[in-house]
Formats: structure tokens, sequence, C-alpha cells
């Protein structure tokens, strides 16, 4: 997207000392594009502000919309086809998964992003948890004065949505503030259809049950963010930071069931709907500190990180049972009520020290706790009374440590570069099922130390370095997080039920890649993966229920060529290719099924950016996704195409975008099971994802005190301006 740096005060040419005059001085405008995608040898940064839709989405819609990122149904994000992705903001872990990680990204507005750093092979300096990790960073200003800007973004579905982001900062001397503020609302829907079909051992079948599931909800979202860097020295510089994020979400969730006999005749019905209503505290605080000792490179960087989770859930269930005539058979009424209470408390250090002849080593050390105290309380309910049973109530409690140590060493010649690195990490975890009066009590601990050597070469085929290959070795850990530990049975529908495994172990993956850069216009990775004790999201039939837990398999594979493609097929056009393909095996049993699967996937990623003089740009983009594996869940291809429109307004301060998302509500999921004892089931599901919006974007500020007070090459100035 075209924008408009600072503007630059440049005084008229010098006379003949005669007689002194006023002097007007005029400006000059320089405007420059910032490309959406800029490929580097560690990682590829995409800068946000050049998707025309950010402004109108949350961030895990903006992350959906990112090239090489995938989101499926349930909230899980892969990166370049690997799943187990660590997601950080700002550099740093946030812990969770899943669905909580889904809706808190959800209630970040787009407009409160910078840029989303996506890094295929982490270093040893990064935890080695996760198969990838996506650095999402926060705006924030280093010019000086009062700057700032404002994102308004409306969306109409089905249903309406809002975005809306303020980021403000204010540089002067030694003192930088900043503040990140957005709030989100969504409205959703989404609409699961089961065909689920169950068969006696000779393969015959014996009854069949049909299930609609609807779910509605509403969430509010609010997240602030406030920090302060103080600038100590020209060497040395403070920063403490703190967040709160807030939401609120209420659902409503009906099924309507319908059971066969072998011969197609009705059975019964079944009618039932779930009122939810769930509210989140997040709070976070953090001390850093970096240090420059000299000028050569030679630093100290820490934090020093306190997180605490709150969150209170409360649920309505009730089901119906009607005979095939329409008399009613059955009909229960409960409640879950559950809190849950996180707190995580992590200290880290980077030490950089400079060698000579373009070398360094690089070191340090991480130490994280994470406790977990969560509660489920089930209720029979029986008109205004209540009754809790512990039969199935739960509470669990769950404590995380894991400290680690690493070392990179990194030399660069002419044309050879190679960094060697290692990370160490011990993980000691004990978790607990309080027992009741009905439940007894259970407990599991494991304490375990894994190496994580990381191996990078590259080499320039060309003295100008136009042309790079890079090869790399890494090994990574996907640890289970609390909620895939606890035991706990939960209730979704009268078909279906979830539940955790404190049986599971982590997972390992090994990967070897060659990469291949022609300048920014052709970046090529071919990937072998490796997969061991590999987590599985697991479906066990028994009767005509279907339960989900997690559990290890034996392991599997995968194959990986990562294409892409950036060039200008005209002064107007910029064409961004993405092409992904890869060979999936898992070999393995489930239960008491033989899972032995190869599937072949395409990921076929298209954006063009357009720009039609120097106030309107539009981008035109599709996304094709071929059959895919998702635990015992075989996907078939679906696609989606989206677009925008830009015109920039107030001298280029300011904007107005349309954009349209998922044009021929394209994006439907079909799937089918694998290896299911005795039974199989097919599911479409579709959500609100065809959409139009609009936005409006403000930038202000003085620039031109910046760019004087960087004129006057202050030297604190420039140290300040190099501190990311």
């Amino acid at each position: 997207m075209a924008q408009t740096p600072a503007v630059q005060t440049i005084p008229a040419p010098e006379k003949a000392p005669e007689k002194a005059k006023d002097v007007n001085l005029n400006e000059v405008v320089i405007t420059s594009k910032k490309p959406l995608i800029v490929l580097e040898i560690d990682k590829t940064v995409v800068n946000v502000e050049a998707m025309i839709s950010a402004s109108t989405s949350n961030t895990l819609e903006v992350l959906e919309k990112t090239p090489g990122i995938s989101v499926n149904s349930s909230g899980e994000i892969s990166l370049n086809g690997r799943n187990g992705v660590l997601v950080l903001i700002d550099g740093k872990n946030n812990y969770m998964s899943g669905q909580d990680l889904a809706a808190y990204l959800k209630s970040i507005p787009g407009g409160n992003l910078d840029k989303i750093e996506l890094i295929d092979n982490p270093s040893a300096k990064y935890d080695a948890s996760g198969n990838a990790i996506i650095n999402i960073r926060l705006k924030k200003n280093r010019i000086g004065g009062f700057t700032g800007n404002v994102a308004l973004g409306v969306s109409q579905g089905k249903y309406a949505r809002n975005n809306d982001a303020v980021n403000l900062n204010y540089n002067h001397k030694k003192l930088n503030l900043f503040a990140n503020l957005g709030y989100n609302y969504e409205k959703n829907y989404r609409k699961d259809h089961f065909d689920r079909r169950f068969f006696n051992e000779a393969g015959a079948l014996t009854s069949m049950v049909d299930l609609q599931n609807n779910f509605v909800f509403k969430d509010r979202g609010l997240n602030a963010n406030f920090g302060m860097d103080f600038t100590a020295s020209s060497k040395t510089v403070y920063g403490v930071i703190f967040n709160v994020n807030k939401g609120t979400r209420n659902g409503m969730f009906d099924y309507k069931s319908i059971d066969y006999d072998s011969t197609h005749h009705l059975e019964r019905i079944g009618k039932g709907d779930t009122k939810a209503r769930d509210t989140r505290t997040n709070l976070g605080f953090n001390l850093n500190m970096q240090h420059k000792f000299d000028n050569k490179g030679k630093e100290l960087s820490a934090d020093i990180n306190y997180l605490n989770y709150q969150s209170n859930g409360n649920q309505h269930l009730q089901n119906f049972t009607y005979a095939p005539e329409g008399a009613l058979l059955g009909h229960e009424q409960f409640r879950y009520v559950i809190p849950a209470s996180i707190d995580i408390y992590t200290v880290k250090a980077d030490y950089v020290y400079p060698l000579k002849n373009k070398a360094r080593i690089e070191a340090g050390f991480k130490s994280s706790i994470v406790d977990n105290d969560n509660v489920n309380q089930f209720y029979n309910v029986n008109g205004a009374e209540q009754t809790i049973d512990n039969s199935q109530s739960n509470h669990f409690k769950y404590h995380e440590n894991i400290n680690a140590l690493y070392l990179n060493g990194q030399k660069s010649w002419k044309r050879l570069g190679v960094q060697l690195g290692l990370r160490m990490e011990n993980t000691m975890v004990r978790g607990e099922q309080l027992g009741n009066n009905e439940v007894k009590g259970s407990r599991f601990t494991k304490n375990y130390t894994g190496l994580f050597p990381g191996a990078f070469i590259s080499y320039k085929l060309d003295t100008l370095g136009n042309n790079t290959l890079v090869l790399m070795a890494v090994r990574r850990i996907t640890r289970p997080n609390y909620q895939l530990l606890n035991p706990f049975l939960f209730y979704r529908d009268r078909y279906s039920y979830t539940s955790g495994n404190p049986l599971l172990n982590p997972q390992y993956q090994s990967r070897i890649e060659l990469k291949y850069q022609h300048k920014q216009f052709l970046n090529m990775g071919l990937s072998y993966n490796k997969f061991s004790d590999l987590i599985f999201q697991t479906t066990e039939a028994v009767d005509d229920i279907f339960t989900t837990r997690p559990k290890n398999i034996a392991g599997g594979f995968m194959l990986l060529l990562n294409t892409t493609v950036s060039t200008s097929p005209a002064k107007w056009w910029n064409l961004n290719y993405t092409a992904r393909l890869s060979h999936i095996g898992i070999n393995g049993r489930v239960y008491t099924e033989n899972l032995h699967f190869d599937v072949n996937i395409l990921r076929l990623e298209v954006n063009n950016y357009f720009t039609f003089g120097s106030n309107w740009n539009a981008e035109l983009g599709g996304y094709y996704a071929s059959r895919d594996m998702n635990g015992q869940t075989l996907t078939r291809g679906m696609y989606r195409v989206n677009s925008g429109v830009q015109k920039k307004i107030w001298k280029g301060k300011g904007s107005l975008r349309v954009a349209f998302d998922d044009l021929f509500h394209s994006w439907i999921y079909n799937n089918r099971s694998l290896s299911l004892k005795q039974s199989e089931y097919f599911q479409t599901s579709e959500s609100d994802t065809q959409r139009i919006s609009l936005a409006m974007t403000y930038r202000f500020g003085k620039d031109a005190f910046a760019r004087k007070r960087r004129h006057n090459n202050n030297a604190l100035d420039e140290e300040k301006g190099r501190i990311e």
C-alpha cells in the first residue's frame, strides 16, 4: 500500500550576506510503497498495512488472509502446511492454544497490527515448542512528538461486526510512550450437518443418525496495551508494558437428531439447546531492558513477565426425546459452571558477544512457571432446583515449569554463512484431578529433558548475493497444553463428547530443508519432516456416541515443497503467488483400528495488488486448498476469493477502504471420517464467511518535527531509532 512518510523541510539556498531576509520553508512530500511481503533468509515479513482488508478484520481473520497461514474451522493455525504453530505477540509467548488463542486473537483489531513475521525454522534462541513461529508485531512508532492513527471498520455478512483500533505514540527526548487500544464486536453463526452410520462386525448397516447443529454467538472484546521506553543513556533502554484483554461471549446452540434403523425406518427424534455465557479477563505485565556495551554489537537484553488469565463459563443445557409419532419420551436439564484461573511467570535473558571477522556468539536462558486451576461443576436442573452431580464434576490443577539454556554461534565469509545452535529444555509437569465423594482423585507427574539442535548454512551463488542457497536442520517439540491433559468428559450434544488425556506425551519433530532465494522474486524450499509420538485428535465410537480425545500414535512424515514468486507484470500491478505441495503419511493404531494413510495436499494462493494513480489502490486474491487431513477427518478441497479497494484522502493521511471476503461463499467444509470402529460420518460445516466491509483510517502527528530531529544527527535519537 502506498504510504507518505514524514515531511522534510528544506531551507532555500544561502545567498550573499547582504541583508537578513525571512526564509520560507518548502515542504517536500516523499511517497513510498510498502510491499506486502519481504523475503528474508531466516523469515518472511508481512506488512499488515499493505492489506486493504486488515482495518475491517480482527487479528485471527488477518492471519487467515496472510500468505502461508491457514486457519481451520476450530481456530487451529498452521504455517506453510505445518500444524502446532507457536504464536507470539511482540516476541512474547501468550501460553494459549486452540480455542483460547482464537478468542484472544479475535479480540485484537487488525488496525493494531504493524507486521507479521513468519519463521519456518526458528534458531535455538527461540522456545523449542511449536513446529514453526508466527510473531505478531503491534504498532509502535519511534518518531518524535505525538503521533497516532485511527482505524474504524464495519463488516456485514448475515450478521454485522465491527473492529475499531487507536494507536498512540509520544516520543520526547529520553521518553517514549505508546498505547494500542482496540474494541471489536462479532456476531457469527455455524451450521454443522452430520450423517452418521453404524455397522456390525460383518460390515452390515445397523443404524443411522441425521444430526443438525446450529450455533449463533456474540463476542465483545476490548484490548488495551500500554507501554513506556526510557532511554537512560545512548546504550541503555528500560521498558515496561501493561496489557489488559477483556471479552464476553453469549451463545445459543441447538441441535436436532433423527435416528433410523438399518431399513431407514424412523425410530426417534431428539432436540436440545445450550445457552452459554463466557467472560474472560487477561492481564499482562512486562519489564524489559536492553544494554549495549559498545558500538560493535555486544549487548544484553532481559525480560520479566507476569500473565494472569481469569475466565468464567456458564452453560445451561436441555434435551428432549420424542417417539416417531411425536410423543415425549424423555426430558433432561443440566448446567455447567466452569471457572478457570491461570498464573504465568517468565524470566529470560539474552547476551550477544561479537567476535572478529564477522563472527558472534549468542547465549541465554529462560524459565517459566504455569499454574492452572480449572473447575467443571455439573448440576442437574429440575425447575428452579439445581443439584450438583459430583460423578460428572471435575476439579483439575496443573503446574508446569520449563527451564532452558541455549548457545548460538555464527560466522560469515564473503559468500558462506554458518550458524550452529543448541537449546536444552527441562520440563517438569504436575497434574492433579481432585476427588470428591463420588470420584476418586488422581495425579500424574512428568519430568523430561530434551536437546534441540539447529544448523543453518547459507551460500551466495554470486558476488552480489542475488542468488542464495540455505541448508538447515532443526529439532522441535510440541507439548500438550493443560486442556489436552484434563481427563474431564465434556458434553456437547446427545451424541458427542470431548475429553482430555493425562497420559499424553509431547510430540517431537525433526526437519531438514533446502531453500533457494533469488532477490525478492523467488523463494523455494524443499523440506522433509519426521514426527514421533504424534499428538492426534482421535474419535472413539461406542454405541451411537462419539468421544473425541487426543492420543499419541506411532508417527508420521511430511515432504513439503514451498514456492513463492513476487513480480510486477506492469508498473501498476504487483503479483504474489505461493504454492505449497506436500505429501503426508500417517502410520499408527487408533483404539482397535489401524490408521495407515497417505495424502497429497496442494495449497495455492494468488494475490494481485493494483495502483491506479497516487490515491487509488485495489487488491484481488484467491486461495485454494485441496483435500486435507486433520485427526481422523478428511476434508474435501475448497476455495475462496477476496477483493478490496482503497481511496486515500486528506493528503494521504487518511483512507477509505471497501473489502469483500469469500465472494462466492465457497469456504464450506465437507468432511468424512477415517478409521472409526464399525462406524463412519460425513459432515458439512459453514459459517458467516461471505462479507462486505467498510473501513476508514486516519494518521495524525507532527512528522516534520521528527525529521528535523533526525536531521540534527542527535546520537541519542539514532540509538533510540535502532531499538525494536
